[in-house]
């Protein structure tokens, strides 16, 4: 059976997923340091093939720089990782601000600055007095990264409060909030069908645009 490139990477990419999230229930550490650092380079190639856009895999790879930093434990890992994430996030607000002009209403905005907000003011107490200032500059920053992900439409919108959730659920951990059970499992479940639909959303709104030859083409044909 012939498969696409495309294909095979996408499925490689929830292979590498799959093992990832298996090898966090079980507690196989080998198994989730060897297939955490290999998802958003999968996912990336899938784009690659796929013509994407080199925001969006400048984007993954950042993602893939704070998912190796934060296979450590030490505090300048984590404050590096998230400093990978938050560059991830400005590529993706910069991108989907040239694939998507149009901006969401009003409401939903509302609803985002008020999860920011409260997630900030709950947090702050619970967390070390050195991440305060960078988890609530960080978070002011994903915040925005998920309401501009609304432009492309439910998908990628999904994918960006997916998003939300992941590093909601690792701040809660750092500030020593009581947490689900499997705490990373969870991380990365919400992580990484985040980052597919992120990438499934850009590629669908792009692949929904006419090409501009085809657009010229049909002003053509329906010209007297």
């Amino acid at each position: 059976m012939n498969r696409s490139p495309a294909r095979v990477l996408l499925a490689a990419f929830a292979a590498a997923t799959a093992v990832d999230l298996v090898s966090l229930v079980t507690g196989f550490d080998p198994g989730h340091t060897v297939a955490k650092p290999l998802l958003l380079p999968l996912l990336a190639a899938h784009v690659v093939v796929r013509g994407g856009p080199r925001l969006l895999v400048a984007a993954l790879l950042c993602g893939w720089g704070g998912d190796v930093l934060l296979l450590s434990d030490a505090d300048a890992a984590f404050l590096a990782g998230m400093a990978s994430f938050a560059a991830g996030h400005v590529c993706y607000l910069v991108l989907f601000r040239r694939t998507a002009p149009a901006r969401p209403g009003l409401p939903l905005a509302g609803a985002y600055a008020l999860a920011l907000i409260a997630l900030v003011v709950l947090l702050w107490p619970d967390l070390p007095a050195g991440l305060r200032v960078p988890v609530a500059g960080y978070s002011l920053l994903l915040t925005a990264m998920a309401y501009s992900a609304t432009r492309l439409g439910p998908v990628a919108g999904l994918g960006g409060a997916l998003f939300m959730v992941s590093d909601t659920l690792i701040a809660t951990g750092v500030a020593d909030w009581p947490q689900l059970p499997e705490p990373a499992f969870w991380i990365m479940l919400t992580y990484a069908a985040a980052q597919f639909l992120l990438v499934r959303g850009v590629l669908g709104t792009l692949g929904a645009r006419p090409a501009p030859a085809a657009a010229y083409g049909e002003m053509r044909s329906t010209t007297p």
